[in-house]
């Protein structure tokens, strides 16, 4: 899995494991630009492949998300061979791993938090499908950066959610699930996507 990554930042500083949604993978603009802005901030972000992907550059053929179990058990192997106290976190699906993993029964020695950008609360037009069991009872300190528009999980939708009241929720105001907002709403998406970046490096910094 190493030999998979991407490393924005230096050795030493706090780190920050960030996993790619279901259909783009870690060297996709979203996935570049935000681990660059988290960087910025004193933040050693670490991104990786999923194994479905790495066969997909292989190969070129285009293959669906592998199930959960075995998403988590790659992420569990990177965390491994990194060895080092960490955050981890993704954007999307990678996000609802990495809080799977990190909230779940076996959480690995190293994780000291997480962090979801555009957490997919529901399949697009269908709330009542909820992803949300590990997230009413957590036991590692979350943040979920999340638009409130976002066709998997709006602010309305997920403050209805009952979620644990320890869970960090950050609103990028008229974003969608890639915290981008309506030009007619006077927000940017550079200027949601810098608050992202400086509320997860924040956060990140208080765990470790």
């Amino acid at each position: 899995m190493l030999d998979c990554t991407i490393i924005n930042g230096k050795e030493g500083l706090p780190t920050l494991i960030l996993a790619h949604g279901a259909g783009a993978d870690l060297s996709s603009e979203f996935m570049t630009d935000m681990a660059g802005r988290i960087a910025t901030h004193g933040v050693r972000v670490v991104r990786f492949n999923f194994p479905y992907m790495i066969k997909r550059a292989q190969d070129g053929k285009k293959r669906p998300p592998d199930r959960a179990p075995k998403l988590i058990d790659a992420y569990s192997d990177l965390i491994e061979a990194l060895n080092t106290p960490c955050v981890i976190g993704g954007k999307s699906m990678g996000g609802r791993i990495a809080s799977m993993l990190a909230n779940g029964s076996d959480v690995p020695a190293q994780v000291q938090g997480c962090i979801a950008l555009g957490y997919p609360f529901h399949p697009p037009g269908k709330p009542d499908n909820l992803r949300t069991e590990h997230l009413l009872r957590l036991t590692t300190p979350t943040l979920i950066a999340q638009g409130t528009r976002d066709a998997m999980g709006t602010k309305e939708e997920v403050l209805g959610c009952g979620l644990d009241k320890t869970l960090e929720l950050v609103w990028l105001e008229d974003g969608n699930h890639d915290l981008k907002p309506r030009k007619a709403s006077g927000f940017t998406h550079d200027a949601h996507l810098e608050a992202t970046a400086k509320h997860v490096a924040d956060f990140v910094k208080r765990c470790l």
